[in-house]
């Protein structure tokens, strides 16, 4: 009877052995409700499609790849508390956050953990440039701020003024900076500045009214893309004609779908162009419009190519190799558009273009 017992422990034990290994873990953390969900859903669909064909090649060294979603609410006690559940869960690494301010908030949560966070589209140069546990996808917003500034300076605008929210503080007034010290060194300048906060119904039309008396002959708006349409509104409602520029942060398909005819003519710079030809962009557009029944933005691309830079490092990294000396060193990486790496400090380059609404879709013009 012993012995059948032995021989039965050595099965279950060479069965056990024998099983499915463990799941390589993965977070996303974005903000799924609210007037930032764009951004953040945006983020998990591709984020989703990395991780689905991940799996249908295999996974990563045989082991199959779960994503664990978690939703900021682009608040940070909801985002700090996700980043701790994220850590608990013992996931390699966060896939996010997507804004500046949220990155903020859980980099000391992920710095205590060690946990690696590989944000798509965080872009303030406050993050930038620092050896930490924080990649970054996106080119800092000093890149986009200078062909902003000088393509408007090039067209004729001389006075411009910003309008920006105070709710995404660390990407918005950084972006503000930036372009005015951009658009002053061409000899241009920002003769208004107004802040707001986004949800703060009475802040918009009081934004709009104080830069009108200055007469600037450009709009510059720092917002999400439900309150840059918004904003737009109300500037039109006041009578205003002055054309209308805005950040990459506003650059999504909620964009046109909000903002219809009120937006055609803005201008944004962006390090995302839609009518690229590149064949595994043109699958991927191809598979996200099956699946999600709309076409994808500059947030789903980024948060596509960081879950495959992940990945790529994951299968790469040598026997207790950390994923942060992985991802510095399995580069450069082939993105959905263009090929790219992360320099020392975990901060990417990439091309920035000039785009412009026309006929309800962004079109590339510089």
């Amino acid at each position: 009877m012993k012995l059948r017992l032995g021989i039965l422990a050595v099965l279950l034990l060479t069965l056990a052995a024998c099983g499915p290994p463990e799941p390589v873990k993965l977070g996303f953390l974005g903000g799924l409700s609210g007037r930032v969900a764009d951004l953040g859903e945006a983020g998990r669909n591709g984020a989703l499609l990395a991780v689905e064909a991940s799996n249908a090649a295999g996974g990563v060294n045989g082991r199959k790849v779960e994503l664990l979603i978690h939703d900021d609410e682009q608040q940070a006690a909801a985002a700090i508390k996700a980043t701790e559940a994220l850590v608990a869960a013992r996931v390699e690494a966060i896939i996010g956050p997507m804004t500046s301010a949220m990155g903020e908030a859980v980099l000391p949560v992920a710095t205590r953990a060690g946990l690696v966070v590989v944000s798509p589209t965080i872009t303030s140069s406050l993050l930038a440039g620092k050896d930490d546990v924080l990649f970054k996808v996106a080119p800092s917003l000093d890149t986009s701020t200078r062909r902003s500034a000088a393509f408007e300076y090039a067209r004729g605008v001389r006075r411009a003024a910003i309008v920006y929210d105070l709710g995404n503080r660390a990407y918005s007034a950084d972006w503000a900076e930036h372009f005015r010290r951009d658009f002053t060194a061409l000899g241009g300048g920002v003769v208004a500045e107004a802040s707001f906060m986004s949800g703060e119904d009475a802040g918009y039309g009081q934004a709009i009214k104080e830069i009108a008396v200055a007469k600037p002959d450009l709009l510059h708006l720092v917002a999400n893309a439900v309150d840059t349409v918004r904003l737009t509104q109300l500037s039109r409602n006041l009578g205003l004609t002055q054309p209308v520029t805005t950040s990459t942060w506003a650059a999504t398909e909620h964009l046109l779908q909000l903002g219809g005819r009120t937006v055609e003519g803005m201008t944004v710079a962006q390090f995302f162009n839609r009518d690229d030809a590149s064949p595994g962009y043109r699958a991927f557009t191809t598979a996200y419009a099956a699946r999600f029944k709309q076409q994808p933005g500059f947030a789903s691309v980024a948060a596509y190519d960081a879950t495959k830079a992940v990945l790529t490092a994951l299968a790469k990294a040598g026997k207790g190799q950390p994923l942060k000396q992985a991802l510095l060193s399995a580069g450069p990486y082939e993105g959905l558009q263009e090929r790219w790496n992360f320099d020392g400090n975990g901060d990417a380059q990439r091309q920035t273009y000039i785009t412009a609404v026309r006929n309800g879709r962004f079109v590339l013009v510089e």
